[in-house]
């Protein structure tokens, strides 16, 4: 796992979003086509503010699909990370993506996990632009994750923790508003990912960090799997790294 840090989010955000960028351009010269996963989230925001500003990408060519969505929460709903997405992502590019699988957690979620299953077993995934939750979370897989499913997509349940987070950021109003149970992208599924765009920004992110990169790979630490995975880079910023050895 490659680490970069960058003196602000701001940069962060650029410099992940351009290298990501590089990969997508990458895929489609090869294979005519690219697939990416979005993460959604306040560590995103400046990745995804410089991705959509990036010049002379063919998004037309590009499949995307979604990490994690919260289940009973309409898209009208300011928490809803599909609105997030079509907000901060889809309505913003230049051209429109060839598709965008979204998850829909209102209906039926066990039939949403199959459908979503199939459809990116269809499409094997070049990029993935995820994030680190402060109790080390990689989508919605709260510690301890479960690393040994080969299901794309599962139903989990958040932690207090998680669901603290999500109240912390803004999204909703008290912690019984925020949902307990998620769809999410196994984290089995992420690392079958060509490359890993991880932006981790924020001192309140430190010590997850710090657990991924320099503890040991454990459930307990979920993101702390993005360790086996070869094509993984880390972009943090001088607060979310303040606690690296490499930092010091």
């Amino acid at each position: 796992m490659k680490t970069i840090i960058c003196p602000d989010k701001r940069a962060l955000g650029q410099t992940a979003a351009g290298d990501g960028a590089e990969l997508i351009r990458q895929a489609i010269a090869q294979r005519g086509q690219a697939n990416i996963i979005v993460a959604t989230g306040a560590s995103q925001f400046e990745m995804l503010e410089a991705l959509v500003e990036i010049q002379g990408l063919a998004w037309n060519k590009v499949t995307a699909f979604h990490l994690d969505e919260y289940i009973g929460l309409p898209i009208t709903h300011p928490a809803s990370f599909r609105l997030y997405l079509w907000k901060r992502f889809v309505s913003r590019l230049p051209l429109p993506l060839a598709a965008f699988h979204y998850i829909d957690g209102q209906d039926d979620p066990a039939a949403e996990c199959r459908r979503l299953g199939e459809r990116i077993a269809a499409h094997p995934i070049d990029v993935a632009f995820v994030g680190i939750g402060e109790n080390g979370h990689l989508a919605f897989n709260d510690p301890p994750a479960d690393w040994q499913t080969v299901q794309a997509y599962l139903v989990v349940n958040l932690d207090e923790a998680c669901r603290r987070q999500q109240l912390g950021e803004g999204w909703f109003k008290t912690l019984a508003d925020v949902p307990a149970r998620a769809i999410s992208m196994s984290c089995r599924q992420i690392l079958k990912s060509g490359a890993i765009i991880c932006s981790v920004p924020d001192q309140r992110k430190a010590q997850a960090v710090k657990k991924t990169v320099e503890g040991p790979a454990t459930p307990l630490v979920p993101a702390s799997i993005l360790q086996q995975h070869p094509q993984t880079t880390l972009y943090l910023d001088r607060a979310s790294a303040s606690l690296l050895r490499s930092a010091a």
